[in-house]
Formats: structure tokens, sequence, C-alpha cells
């Protein structure tokens, strides 16, 4: 049995890292012992995941890194609760940098959690509208100033953000002064088809014979032909 207050320690884990060196591509490998403790506060029930397009994984692991993005990601937020919860390569979500060329960075995402609801700047990042906007190759909507920026290159489109499932969306619960409300749920009708060229599966029955259409062309006279040049030069 265990004694004390606090949460029980998880069992430690020893993974082997292996990294490798870009330009010479020699490698070394390190096991780590890593023991994890649940927070004291427990899981952050709002989170938001930034994709950074212009940084490497490596470049946002260490603490000063984290800080500074940590501190950035305030000022959008209006909070200060936030803490890194985890920090992934792009390349990992099915990004791809087939060379390492200067100047092209992988993209990393972050993921941060607070316990403190989403700011309305966040909010409208994700909103409708702004997923509309970003179908169509538009930055999406934004009511604060990017505090990210010259630092970090946040790709907006990708923000993605969780919230508790005791939570609603703002969209759906209070609706905007100026739009109309959404409905809870859309149904999209086909509408009417012209008709047109009917394409099949391109597989014959069974059974069937492929017969090529075929177009009845008389054949060539080619009598008057034959006799002109027998005839003209007997003629001379």
């Amino acid at each position: 049995p265990r004694s004390g207050a606090g949460p029980p320690p998880v069992s430690p884990v020893s993974p082997q890292v292996l990294a490798y060196n870009r330009r010479t591509f020699a490698t070394v490998s390190q096991r780590l012992v890593i023991s994890v403790t649940p927070a004291p506060g427990g899981d952050t029930p709002f989170q938001a995941e930034f994709l950074v397009g212009n940084r490497d994984v490596e470049e946002l692991l260490p603490e000063a890194a984290r800080e500074m993005f940590l501190q950035a990601s305030a000022g959008v937020w209006d909070r200060g609760d936030l803490h890194v919860i985890n920090v992934t390569s792009a390349l990992d979500r099915g990004g791809r940098v087939p060379l390492p060329i200067e100047g092209h960075k992988e993209g990393v995402y972050v993921q941060v959690g607070s316990h403190s609801p989403f700011s309305p700047c966040l909010e409208s990042a994700v909103s409708p509208q702004s997923r509309s906007r970003c179908h169509r190759g538009q930055r999406p909507l934004a009511s604060c100033y990017d505090t990210f920026a010259p630092h970090f290159s946040i790709r907006w489109c990708n923000l993605t953000l969780v919230r508790p499932p005791c939570v609603p969306h703002p969209a759906l619960s209070a609706p905007h002064p100026l739009l109309p409300p959404l409905p809870l749920q859309l149904q999209v009708w086909p509408g009417p088809t012209t008709p047109g060229t009917v394409w099949g599966s391109g597989v014959l029955e069974d059974g069937g014979d492929f017969e090529p259409p075929t177009e009845a062309v008389p054949p060539p006279e080619l009598l008057p032909a034959f006799l002109v040049t027998l005839l003209v030069p007997l003629a001379v």
C-alpha cells in the first residue's frame, strides 16, 4: 500500500534514442530512463495544436524554445497557465521533405494545454467562416495580433482546438450577431443531373464478346485508275 498524498508515479520507461548527422550520416545511440508522474491538477481540458512551418522538431525541444513558444501562445490565448503537451515533427503527420534543403524546414506540430477556455481569437480562427476561407486559399479570420511572428510562422488553417465534451462550440451555442444561426444538422441533397453519356464499369459481362464499332465504308473503285494508267502510255 502507498502512503502519503500526491499522484502515483508511472512505471519508468527506458527508450533507446538513435540520432544521425544529416551531413556525415554518423549515428549515435543513447538509452534514457524516463519516469512519468501525472500532473497534480490533472489533464488540461482545453488543448490547441499549432503547426509551426519555419521550424524543425529539434529546434523546439530545448526548454528555452518551448518557453518562448508559450509566451507567444499566451498572447493569442489571453491566459498564462499554458504548458506544452507534445512536440511532433510534421514528417510523422504525412509531411515530406525529400532532402535537407537550405532554408526549408520540415514543420512542427506543438500541442499546448490549459485549464482556461479558448480566447475569441482562437475561436474565430477555427470558425466555419475561417474554414471556408482556408478552402479558398485565403487566411482565416483573426481578431487579435499574431504574437508568434516573427519567430514562429503559424499555419493558421491547420489549427486544431480540443475542448471538453461538456463544453459546446461557441458557434453552435451563441450565434454571431451579424450572422444567421448555424443549424445543428446539415443535410445536403443531390441536385438534378442532366442526361449525358453513361460510363460503364469497363468490364465485360460473363459470356459477352467485344465487338468494336465498324463503319460501312464501300471498297474504292480501282478500275478507272487502272485503265488510265494502262492506256495513256499506249496512246502516246
